[in-house]
This record gives C-alpha cells, structure tokens and sequence, in this order.
C-alpha cells in the first residue's frame, strides 16, 4: 500500500510518496501552494494509487499548534471532500531544516521534508 506525505508551507508545498510497500519514502515534488493544491495533490495520490496521506503536524516547540495549523487543517478539509481517502498528521519539528542539513537547500527541500514526515509515520507504523 502507497502513503502520501505532505509538507505544508505558505509558498510551497512538499510531497512524498511510498514504495509499494509502504515502508520507504521518496521525495517526490514541490507543488506552488495556490487554490489548486487540493486537486493536485489528489491528482497525485490517484496517479501513485495512495491509500493514505500524511501531513506534517505544524506545532511550537511547547506542542501546542502554531499559526500554521489553522491553514493545514483548511487544506485538509480541502483535500477530503476531493480524496476520499484516510488523511491522517504526523507531529513534525524542522523537518525543512532537517532536509536541508542532509542535501542542502535545493528546489526540492520542500519534498525530502515531506519524505521525513512520511517516514516517520511509516517507522512508527511498523
């Protein structure tokens, strides 16, 4: 079964899909976050045959949701009424800068942090 991560940004918008398997991730692109982004990423998941998206779960460093999640959870709302698939989040903590350590800052960051959330959830899943 494929997952499909997501990590969520003002600007841009990171997407990382599984092998079949479901226990690797894979960056897979950088999406321009504009009005269209719901039906892209469903497009997406429909063209790699995902069973689930993962989000990342924008929080401060208290835990408590920052500003961010306010525009993640109306993105959710979006894609749910298009994918009618399990969308679930995944606590992430600089995952942008995580991906950046590891690759330095290139035009798919946004995606190799979405592959962090993923696998993350993958590894807890297992």
């Amino acid at each position: 079964m494929r997952y499909l991560g997501v990590d969520y940004g003002k600007k841009r918008v990171g997407v990382a899909i599984s092998d079949e398997t479901g226990k690797v991730a894979f960056p897979h692109s950088v999406i321009a976050n504009n009005e269209e982004l719901a039906e892209i990423i469903a497009e997406i998941c429909k063209e790699n045959k995902a069973k689930e998206v993962i989000i990342g779960e924008s929080n401060n460093l208290d835990g408590k949701p920052n500003l961010l999640m306010a525009d993640i959870h109306k993105f959710r709302d979006a894609l749910s009424k298009i994918c009618k698939i399990p969308i679930h989040y995944e606590p992430e903590f600089w995952s942008s800068v995580q991906a950046g350590r590891w690759q330095g800052r290139t035009e798919k960051l946004d995606a190799s942090a979405a592959a962090i959330i993923l696998q993350s959830y993958l590894n807890r899943k297992s």
